[in-house]
């Protein structure tokens, strides 16, 4: 595999940085992970939108342009075998001597990689997804996509534990997200989503679903959703930028809808086919 690490194009297995990078000994970095299909970066300006917003919340200045970050995205992509890749890149605060403090003069450490990318296989998107709940006690900055993300790992291997695939996670009573995707319920055959706050990440994919639903007229809403009316919706969905949209249909070892992909979704996962790239 072919990464790139700090101007440089090179195999994985040389690519090295310092014991002392920031974001090593301190998690002190953001990264993004921007969808590709038959080699082209879906919704790439979004996601360059949201890795500014989160350069911006920890105070780090972004190393390239929007334009410099197209031009090596799409080179390292023009470098894979596959055609469908989670194109991931991070950005550090670099190497320095141990110190909370931010160090003066330092370049930033940046590194991507590719590889295939992992979308819902035929038999989830067609019976649906596991879940359990937990409490959301992360911190009050998860619309920042920083690599500090114990929180969000301790929150998926309690899905692992039970053999779901995510945990659900509700905070003072209301439905956040999950441990790596963000969720929308469909209530009364309306599609209604927990707003974009501190609280959640800005999903590029649950702003896909929303422009998508606008666009095919499909009802819906972004409010605050309590605990009690989420586990009583007609449809739940993840979405991601590796699960598109799935729905889910399994709650803490129980049936969740009838057990079954509602017929909300099956409108969401064909818009999310027509709008996807294709073949050029």
């Amino acid at each position: 595999m072919i990464v790139y690490l700090n101007g440089q194009f090179l195999p994985l297995e040389d690519a090295k940085i310092s014991v002392l990078d920031r974001g090593f000994i301190y998690g002190d970095g953001v990264y993004e992970l921007v969808p590709v299909y038959h080699r082209q970066p879906f919704r790439m300006p979004q996601h360059l939108a949201r890795l500014q917003h989160s350069l911006d919340g920890i105070r780090l200045a972004n190393p390239h342009t929007a334009a410099e970050w197209a031009a090596l995205i799409g080179e390292l992509v023009a470098r894979q075998p596959f055609a469908h890749q989670g194109v991931y890149l991070q950005v550090t605060r670099g190497v320095a001597k141990r110190d909370h403090a931010f160090p003066q003069d330092v370049a930033q450490t940046v590194f991507m990689m590719s590889n295939p990318l992992a979308t819902p296989s035929a038999e989830q998107v067609a019976s649906g997804v596991a879940v359990v709940t937990a409490e959301d006690n992360r911190w009050r900055r998860c619309d920042l996509k920083t690599i500090s993300l114990v929180g969000n790992v301790l929150m998926r291997q309690l899905a692992a534990d039970a053999g779901a695939v995510e945990t659900v996670m509700f905070r003072d009573g209301f439905l956040t997200e999950a441990s790596a995707s963000n969720v929308l319920v469909v209530i009364g055959g309306r599609i209604v989503a927990p707003p974009k706050d501190n609280l959640i990440l800005p999903g590029i994919t649950y702003d896909a679903a929303l422009e998508f639903a606008r666009d095919a007229g499909l009802a819906l809403e972004v409010r605050p959703v309590p605990r009690a009316e989420a586990l009583a919706a007609d449809e739940m969905w993840l979405s991601s930028s590796t699960k598109e949209v799935v729905a889910v249909t399994t709650v803490d070892g129980r049936p969740f809808a009838g057990g079954a992909p509602g017929p909300v979704f099956r409108k969401m996962h064909a818009l999310f086919q027509q709008k996807k790239p294709q073949p050029s």
